[in-house]
């Protein structure tokens, strides 16, 4: 088991090599530290700090996390799914999602393109198979429908 945190010292430390790593969201660090750490007001207070000196940022998170999976072919309903499992409030996961101008119609094409490639619907199951996979991947529906009905089209 990981050593116990007795000292504001020793949170910062944990913490700053934790972002080190990666970005992580405010919620992820309480989560993660909070086990190791007896005085959950020590711990609030060196989180304050981190954000307020700039380390961790529940902002950067979330636009490194949306640029990330967007990128991996994920829809905007798993991403603010994702983000709210995560500790995100729902105003800047709006704001975030707002801000990147996605076209998530193209999105879909673009990941039932890579996933199914040119290969025609060959029946009702493989339909079924096809709007499956889009919609775990968070895309609506209709962007599902539209990406399965347009495949092979060349859209701009």
């Amino acid at each position: 088991m990981a050593k116990p945190l007795e000292t504001e010292a020793d949170i910062r430390n944990a913490a700053v090599a934790l972002l080190a790593r990666r970005e992580y969201s405010r919620a992820e660090l309480q989560r993660k530290l909070g086990g190791r750490v007896e005085d959950d007001a020590m711990l609030v207070r060196v989180l304050d700090q981190l954000e307020e000196n700039g380390y961790q940022s529940d902002a950067r998170f979330a636009e490194v996390f949306v640029r990330s999976r967007l990128s991996s072919g994920y829809g905007q309903m798993r991403i603010r799914q994702e983000l709210q499992r995560k500790g995100i409030a729902r105003e800047r996961i709006a704001a975030v999602l707002d801000a990147q101008e996605t076209d998530s119609r193209a999105l879909a094409r673009d990941c039932h393109q890579r996933r199914f490639g040119d290969r025609p619907v060959q029946d009702q199951k493989d339909y079924g198979k096809r709007m499956r996979f889009l919609v775990n991947r968070g895309f609506s529906f209709e962007d599902a429908r539209h990406a399965i009905r347009c495949q092979g089209e060349e859209t701009d």
